[in-house]
């Protein structure tokens, strides 16, 4: 069937498939070819000659002599060949081959599981997890042969299992389903590159810290509406998406016990009927949280598949607001910021730009992730409970999310770590208008109720407009003509670092308040660690 197909029909069904490489998954796989479906309208001519095909190769494999036919995990009850567009499109070892050391962990986990409940012996035991460990070689080797059948990583490592071991080989799946299976091999995989995608998010709030320390004196603008507001530090700024940075890093903590729950050992979704020990199964692969309580919920949970898709967006989120600020800051009216070549191109007509890029595509991936999560979301409202296929559709939204994030938590750590700041424009964009706060609280401290020395500070506003002269070249008698509570001082109120300074409670802008949240930042990634 298979030489009739590649020597007959292939080129004839370029009209229908696209095929291209795409890159390593991992750093211990290759690249695997991939077909493209076109359903354009050659599709009928070529599914009818491809059925033809099939049927003159399924007729001739029956009648050639001592010709085996490769048989399918769930094949049993089936007699007639499956047509190879369905073959494409139910296949996902394109995107799950990535899988294929947890299913290979878990696999020797429950092998061993099995000995123990004494369903195979030890020495069956021994075969199978040496002969897991031979696949594992090849993975990494990089010369694992993919074969026709092999339609999702379970599959792949199973029948070459039994190559390597023979008929025992076939003792490995027992009491054991596809649905438990992928379901554990998922978390498990999650668990792990969850962990790594901690370790970059720890990373990119240590630069945070680590500039904001260096430099805490820097005075800045600051906004709400994209108006002038308050001066504050520049350190004051970074620390502040340091700090919702730090809630995802909360999240992520408390999202990975949910993570590593175990699913093995539900089977189908009825249960095992060979008394498995799941508590030990789940202590050997390091499932900190326990085993999924219900066999029925094991095999068709995702909610921690949509649940780190959350996370992840929300991560998008606020890294996609962290750039628009730094976009804006580094635009040319602003240029209070200058961006390394490194994260930065230019035009391909002016000559004169350069363009964020980096913080660009930081802000557009964000869209992406979200739609990630919408995409998995859309995919469970409806299904009925237990097990259905199209949760095959979580890994590759899964995938592509994780993959996204790990990228942009890297490329915003190098950005934050280049970008120059230019604290001379950063003064130039402190007005004395966004001191007018500041002279309500002068008042304030001279016994004056708040809501009172809010519209007096106001009507000093007005004043100054009418004159056409900032607030700080009004004259003392200007303000004691406001409210007889201004003094002689009034006029050291226009000092911006003053200013900051005198929000020094926990959390504010003062130099001394800052260095403290970076101490309390650091101490928490010790802990987190």
């Amino acid at each position: 069937l298979c030489s009739l197909l590649l020597g007959g029909s292939l080129l004839m069904m370029a009209p229908v498939f696209q095929v291209c490489r795409t890159p390593p998954l991992s750093s211990s796989s290759s690249g695997v070819v991939v077909v493209r479906h076109n359903f354009n309208s050659a599709h009928r001519r070529f599914h009818s000659r491809m059925h033809r095909h099939v049927t003159s190769a399924a007729a001739s494999s029956g009648s050639a002599s001592g010709s085996v036919e490769k048989k399918k995990l769930w094949g049993g009850r089936f007699t007639g060949a499956t047509d190879p567009l369905m073959e494409q499109f139910n296949e996902s070892l394109s995107v799950d081959r990535r899988m294929w050391r947890e299913d290979i962990v878990g696999s020797q986990a429950y092998a061993r599981a099995l000995a123990k409940a004494g369903v195979i012996t030890n020495e069956e035991a021994d075969t199978l997890c040496t002969g897991l460990d031979e696949v594992a070689k090849e993975w990494e080797t990089d010369s694992f042969v993919v074969c026709d059948g092999d339609e999702d990583i379970h599959t792949a490592n199973e029948r070459r299992l039994s190559e390597i071991v023979g008929p025992v080989g076939g003792k490995l799946h027992t009491g054991r389903s596809r649905n438990d299976q992928v379901a554990t091999d998922t978390r498990l995989y999650l668990v792990n590159r969850l962990k790594a995608t901690r370790a970059m998010l720890h990373e990119l709030i240590e630069v945070a810290c680590a500039r904001a320390e260096k430099e805490s004196d820097v005075l800045m603008p600051a906004f709400t509406h994209l108006q002038n507001a308050q001066p504050v530090r520049w350190s004051h700024w970074l620390l502040s998406h340091a700090s919702a940075w730090q809630r995802d890093d909360q999240r992520l903590n408390d999202l990975i016990p949910r993570v590593a729950t175990l699913p093995l050992g539900s089977g189908a979704l009825a249960g095992n009927a060979f008394g498995v020990d799941r508590q030990a199964i789940a202590k050997e692969l390091g499932f900190v949280g326990g085993v999924c309580p219900n066999s029925m919920d094991a095999v068709s949970d995702r909610d921690f598949v949509c649940e780190t898709l959350f996370w992840a967006s929300l991560l998008g989120v606020h890294l996609s607001r962290w750039s628009e600020d730094l976009i804006i800051y580094g635009s040319g009216p602003f240029a209070m910021v200058k961006f390394a070549d490194a994260y930065a191109t230019g035009s391909s007509l002016m000559p004169q730009k350069k363009n964020p890029d980096a913080l660009e595509l930081l802000r557009g991936k964000s869209a992406r992730v979200m739609g990630n999560l919408t995409t998995m979301l859309t995919v469970l409202k409806g299904l009925p409970t237990t097990y259905n296929k199209d949760l095959q559709e979580d890994k590759e939204a899964l995938f592509d999310a994780l993959d996204t994030t790990d990228a942009c938590l890297q490329i915003a750590s190098g950005v934050l770590a280049t970008t120059e700041i230019v604290p001379e424009r950063m003064m130039a964009g402190l007005s004395e208008d966004m001191l007018a706060t500041d002279i309500a609280e002068y008042l304030v401290r001279r016994g004056v109720p708040f809501r009172e020395t809010h519209h007096i500070a106001g009507a000093a506003v007005a004043l100054s407009e009418e004159r056409g002269v900032s607030l700080g070249n009004l004259t003392v008698d200007d303000y004691k003509s406001l409210n007889e509570n201004f003094g002689d001082d009034v006029l050291e109120v226009f000092d911006f670092g003053r200013s900051a300074d005198s929000r020094d409670t926990e959390g504010g802008s003062s130099t001394r308040s800052v260095l403290e949240q970076v101490d309390k930042l650091r101490a928490y990634l010790k802990t987190a660690s």
